[in-house]
C-alpha cells in the first residue's frame, strides 16, 4: 500500500444491529472489548477520560514494531487517565464517530498539538447479523516523520478490535 491516509475494517457479526451498537455506544461494554476504563458517557464534542488495562510492555511494542516491518521507537504507556477519544457524530444504531491521536502511546508526540484522525464505527444489518464497518481516517494530518508508523501500529490494532468486538458479541448474543 502506498498511501498511509486510510485504515478499513470489516467483521460480520452473528447478532442484532441492537447488540452491536449496545457494545459500541456504552462506554462500559466498549470498555471490555477494548480493555480499557471509560469514564462517564460518549456525549457529542465532550472528550471521555479512560485509562487502559493490561498494556502489553514497551519491549512487546517494540517486537510488534518489527514484526510490521518498522524500526523500534520508544513509547509512552499511560499510567494514568487519558483523553481517550472525543465523540463527532453518535447516529442509534447506525454509526458511532469520534476523534483520538492515533498511536497515542508514540514517546515523540506531545498530546497537546498531535493531530487527530477520524475514525468510524458503522453498522448495517445484514442476513448473518450486522456487518460492521470500521474506518480510521486522517493520517495525512499526522507528522511525516511518524505517520506510517501510527497507520500500521492501528492498523494492525483495528484488526484485532475487530476480533474481540466480535467475540464479545458473539458470546453474549
Amino acid at each position: 500500500m502506498s498511501s498511509f491516509d486510510k485504515i478499513e475494517e470489516q467483521v460480520t457479526l452473528r447478532a442484532p444491529v441492537s447488540r452491536v451498537w449496545q457494545a459500541i455506544a456504552s462506554p462500559k461494554e466498549f470498555g471490555r472489548w477494548f480493555d480499557i476504563n471509560l469514564d462517564g458517557d460518549f456525549v457529542v464534542g465532550k472528550p471521555i477520560m479512560g485509562m487502559f488495562r493490561n498494556l502489553p510492555s514497551e519491549a512487546t511494542i517494540m517486537d510488534h514494531q518489527k514484526r510490521l516491518g518498522l524500526p523500534p521507537s520508544n513509547v509512552a504507556l499511560p499510567e494514568n487517565s487519558i483523553v481517550f477519544c472525543t465523540p463527532e457524530r453518535i447516529e442509534p444504531e447506525q454509526s458511532f464517530i469520534f476523534r483520538w491521536i492515533p498511536y497515542g502511546i508514540d514517546a515523540d508526540i506531545d498530546p497537546r498539538f498531535e493531530p487527530t484522525t477520524l475514525v468510524e464505527f458503522r453498522l448495517e444489518a445484514v442476513p448473518e447479523g450486522t456487518l460492521l464497518t470500521i474506518v480510521e481516517s486522517g493520517f495525512d494530518r499526522v507528522p511525516a516523520h511518524r505517520r506510517e508508523r501510527a497507520f500500521r501500529m492501528n492498523e494492525s490494532g483495528w484488526k484485532a478490535q475487530a476480533e474481540n468486538v466480535k467475540k464479545y458479541v458473539e458470546k453474549a448474543a
